[in-house]
């Protein structure tokens, strides 16, 4: 897919979770390749790069907000979106615990918390807003090669990496379900990146890795089915 639909009416993406981070990266990158981004905050009384990308978008970058962990609040958005029409909805969602603490020490909370984050909600806010999407766009979210069950050979973040191969679970039930459609899907492993939840230690920075991720986001469009994949475009396994 080109960078615009037309001259009049360039292509619009939902990046939900785009306060900072991948997902403000995200939003800033396809701004700069054209594109209309709506973009989600938890709170909108705080300040974000969202908004200060918004502040010098010429009206290209609406805010809007919405907490994942809160469903109630889906309707919502899902009215004030319900005049626009998505080319892309990407969940850019994720949360972790203490990374060396092995399954059966996870206490209940915990274990609640991440699940709900990484798994649960982000297909809650895909189910709430899928009839936003053209019937040719595309819809995916952010996974994690910890979510391959094939390369777990080291085990550690076994709440983190169980998260992400039950959101793949669940992003794959979904896609089967929409088997007549002639939309993408998407899970992307972006590698280990230093944001706030992947850390200082991460060997790639936010910069070199985002035009690449949007890069092999983008190529999916036009595609159908569902593929997981990395930066590079390289097939993960399951």
């Amino acid at each position: 897919m080109s960078s615009t639909r037309t001259e009049q009416h360039p292509p619009e993406a939902l990046i939900v979770g785009a306060s900072r981070g991948l997902g403000h990266a995200m939003a800033a990158e396809l701004l700069d390749r054209g594109w209309n981004v709506i973009g989600t905050v938890r709170d909108t009384t705080a300040r974000t790069p969202l908004h200060d990308l918004a502040d010098r978008a010429d009206g290209r970058v609406t805010v809007e907000q919405l907490d994942i962990n809160d469903p109630g609040r889906l309707p919502l958005l899902h009215e004030r979106l319900a005049q626009r029409r998505l080319d892309v909805l990407f969940v850019n969602a994720g949360t972790t615990n203490s990374h060396q603490t092995p399954i059966g020490a996870v206490t209940t909370a915990d274990f609640i918390d991440v699940m709900v984050t990484n798994a649960l909600s982000p297909m809650r806010v895909i189910e709430a807003l899928e009839d936003l999407v053209s019937p040719a766009g595309l819809i995916g979210a952010m996974s994690s090669g910890q979510g391959s069950i094939t390369n777990n050979t080291s085990g550690g973040r076994e709440l983190y990496r169980g998260s992400k191969a039950a959101l793949n679970m669940f992003l794959r039930s979904f896609a089967a379900r929409q088997g007549e459609t002639q939309r993408a899907f998407v899970l992307m492993a972006p590698g280990w990146i230093r944001t706030d939840l992947g850390g200082p230690d991460a060997p790639f920075t936010i910069e070199e890795s985002v035009p690449m991720l949007v890069d092999v986001l983008l190529s999916r469009l036009g595609t159908t089915g569902l593929a997981y994949l990395d930066r590079f475009g390289k097939t993960v396994p399951w």
